[in-house]
């Protein structure tokens, strides 16, 4: 079988390094590398001695971005042994023999032309997406092409794929107060009680402590509703409370985030209340006093009425899903069909506990943002990639775009993109490198996405602001609703 003349010199190359070694091989596009792509080089690299990963030429199906580029990328990876431009993947496998063939998990069902290659020569395909958590210091080390001196990096390159500038992001944020945003979710308290650590017990091996200091913050739908009130916009807010000293807490903070609420009280439950006990800027303990049973059908009913009534020239819907009870599914399908009758951009974020949650229960969305551990728990897929959870997600709750949050991974974002030439998937890191909380990252960065793309801004723009939101928010301890001047100093440094 021929292949061209680049194709056998690597080969003869990689011919005088395989004596005694086990050889992995990995074939794609890798138009942008993401923790997707590292988890699955990561995997195939602990398969044997040595990684040959060919990238695709330009004339493959999906290769958007210069072959030379997509090279670089692959080859600044530490995993990674050998990387060279690959012509034709299976004529490669037949000649080169390597001993494993490594592919994504996603593959496993499909056809794979290499199968009977690597059969009649003795070698193995396998499937694997890799483990969950990865190290991705390589790719950073890569990322950013300018200094900065805060905590706070923000890559470049990104912005120059995607065509928009600094600039354009402060007018997005200019912007913002134009808008009228509906939130509707479970609110929650946060309670930080900062302690100083006594030492150990001498009954039992218990750390003792002694509580100095206590501060709350308005949590969950609450500091969505915050973190839009002070960007400009102007928000109703519907959620659901007790009647206890949690919930006074809670309408007294709305009068100062001037915030309209709509509170339905509920006699069956307390007020969400999360306690963290924190020592030397580590928390020690946390413990949640909440009810996670569904409102009944009066309440159902009133706040849906309610909610119905206040949506004439709403700009943008979030719902801030926490699995507390205020969103029974029948109510969200409601909710949704409203929505859609007037043409009312949604948004959707529900984080689960445990295994309870399902945010695929949210359709026909603008946007969805659930960390990668909530979009697998809601599609049963432990072993598919990133972009195909991703996908699969996306097809399931007839949504446009998913934004998978990855923790210290940083972001991958997913949109509808039917142009072959544009790139459908595009990754952030974590902008910030020095994080003091992160408990409030998905929240600001659910407003700040969602609030730009409703002001009509591309899905890589809006992903930038909502990442920078999130980088400012996990800056400091606790929620304080992220204000646009904050968003400005970072944008102008």
């Amino acid at each position: 079988m021929n292949l061209p003349e680049d194709s056998m010199k690597e080969i003869r190359l990689l011919e005088e390094s395989r004596k005694g070694k086990k050889v992995v091989f990995v074939s794609g596009n890798f138009n942008i590398i993401h923790p997707g792509h590292l988890r699955l080089l990561r995997f195939a690299k602990e398969c044997g001695d040595i990684l040959v990963v060919g990238v695709h030429d330009g004339k493959f199906e999906g290769a958007l971005l210069a072959q030379e580029l997509r090279l670089e990328g692959v080859k600044a990876i530490s995993w990674v042994d050998y990387a060279f431009i690959l012509h034709d993947s299976s004529s490669f496998i037949e000649i080169f023999k390597p001993d494993l063939v490594v592919k994504g998990k996603e593959h496993e069902e499909a056809f794979n032309p290499e199968a009977d290659i690597v059969k009649e020569y003795g070698g193995k395909l396998i499937f694997g997406s890799g483990d969950l958590t990865f190290s991705s210091i390589d790719l950073m080390r890569q990322e950013w092409k300018e200094l900065n001196y805060s905590t706070i990096k923000k890559p470049v390159d990104y912005l120059n794929r995607h065509g928009f500038t600094f600039n354009d992001m402060i007018e997005t944020i200019n912007s913002m107060a134009n808008l009228r945003v509906c939130i509707v979710g479970d609110i929650i308290v946060d309670e930080y009680i900062t302690c100083e650590a006594l030492g150990m017990s001498q009954e039992d091996p218990t750390i003792v402590v002694s509580p100095v200091d206590q501060v709350k913050y308005i949590g969950g739908a609450g500091i969505v509703a915050a973190h839009v009130r002070s960007l400009g916009a102007k928000v109703r807010f519907f959620t659901v409370v007790g009647k206890d000293s949690t919930a006074d807490y809670i309408e007294e903070m709305m009068k100062q985030y001037d915030i309209n609420p709509h509170f339905y009280y509920d006699e069956s439950r307390q007020t969400t209340l999360k306690q963290r006990y924190r020592s030397g800027n580590k928390t020690l303990l946390r413990v949640s006093h909440l009810r996670q049973h569904s409102i009944n059908k009066e309440l159902q009913d009133r706040l849906f009425e309610d909610f119905v009534s206040i949506l004439d020239n709403k700009n943008l819907v979030i719902f801030s899903d926490f699995n507390y009870g205020c969103l029974p599914q029948q109510l969200v399908d409601r909710m949704v069909a409203e929505c859609m009758k007037r043409n009312i951009m949604m948004v959707a974020d529900s984080q689960s506990s445990s295994q309870i949650g399902n945010v695929s229960r949210f359709k026909n969305q603008t946007l969805i943002t659930p960390t990668e551990r909530e979009a697998r728990i809601s599609l049963h897929d432990y072993d598919s990639g990133l972009v195909s959870v991703a996908e699969k997600l996306r097809q399931i709750t007839n949504s446009k775009n998913i934004i998978l949050t990855l923790g210290s991974e940083g972001l991958l974002i997913h949109a509808e993109i039917n142009d072959k030439n544009k790139l459908p998937t595009d990754r952030l890191p974590a902008m910030n490198t020095a994080p003091k909380d992160v408990a409030g990252a998905g929240d600001s960065l659910l407003v700040a996405t969602s609030m730009a793309m409703a002001l009509e801004r591309s899905i890589w723009e809006a992903a930038y602001l909502g990442a920078l939101a999130a980088a400012c928010q996990v800056g400091r301890i606790g929620n304080i609703p992220l204000n646009s001047h904050e968003l400005f100093l970072e944008l102008k440094s």
